[in-house]
């Protein structure tokens, strides 16, 4: 009986052991597979934006040429925008980490948000409070104050971002934001909507 009990005993813990690393393991799968994307998966032309949240430039991309790309090649299901992140500092690091936080059905609105609002959530003399005002945002969106410095050490997100960031620069040589990769090619020119719809005409 008692070598039946250590028994049972050793396969609990076993068994204990295995949810846990399951559920690590399904946690850090979540965070890796996470895209943020416009468009279909099926559509035939993707293009990657590697930008950083703080960016001023990022922000004239993303608020006045993806509406259009949107409205133009996005809804007829030709062209698929991938959204990459790639920070330049602890405040576009820290966004991005919130932004990754989100339900899926959430992250592309306040991504718009990040964008629309930059010169105003930037604003602040230190990290705090940038912070601060990165907190009042989500807070519309039902995220409290717990969850929201829970989401700031989340590891598995974090370690997303920047192995993806490490990756990006080795693969794509990226020296500046926005950076537009098509098809895998990267945009050497301006980021223009007419330099980019010429390139997507080419590959319809």
């Amino acid at each position: 009986m008692a070598k039946l009990n250590i028994k049972l005993i050793f396969l609990f813990k076993f068994l204990l052991l295995l949810i846990i690393c399951l559920k690590l393991y399904s946690n850090n799968l979540k965070a890796s597979e996470n895209i943020i994307a416009l468009g279909k998966n099926s559509a035939p032309i993707k293009i990657k934006i590697f930008s950083s949240l703080t960016c001023p430039h990022c922000a004239n991309f993303h608020n006045k040429i993806v509406p259009k790309i949107k409205e133009k090649y996005i809804e007829i299901g030709k062209v698929q925008l991938i959204f990459m992140d790639f920070p330049l500092d602890q405040a576009a690091l820290n966004a991005s980490i919130i932004l990754h936080c989100l339900d899926q059905k959430k992250q592309i609105d306040f991504l718009d948000k990040l964008y629309a609002k930059q010169s105003k959530w930037t604003k602040g003399s230190d990290i705090d409070e940038i912070n601060s005002n990165l907190k009042k945002m989500t807070q519309k969106l039902g995220i409290t104050s717990n969850e929201f410095g829970k989401c700031l050490k989340n590891e598995a997100i974090i370690d997303k971002i920047l192995n993806e960031r490490i990756n990006a620069q080795k693969k794509y040589s990226i020296n500046s934001t926005p950076t537009i990769i098509i098809n895998e090619k990267k945009l050497e020119e301006s980021a223009t909507f007419e330099i980019i719809e010429k390139k997507i005409k080419k590959l319809i």
